[in-house]
């Protein structure tokens, strides 16, 4: 299966990005897509609302979080 990304999806972190203090695991909400591999991830607070962090990800640094059945591709 392959993740197509878009605009609102919730995602977490493949990889650590150090140097932004965001590593793998974090989960945040894309809000701005700037090409099909490219977008920006807002990193949210869960308690407070808080956005501790707004960074540009590539996809190959994201997946897809999935809250229900996820059919399987016939490709």
């Amino acid at each position: 299966m392959v993740d197509t990304f878009k605009l609102f999806d919730v995602v977490a972190l493949t990889t650590d990005l150090p140097d932004d203090g965001l590593y793998r695991g974090q989960v945040g909400t894309i809000v701005e897509i700037y090409s099909p591999d490219v977008f920006e991830v807002e990193f949210v607070e869960h308690n407070t609302d808080y956005t501790y962090a707004l960074n540009t990800v590539k996809s190959s640094q994201a997946m897809l979080l999935h809250y229900a059945p996820v059919e399987k591709s016939s490709t």
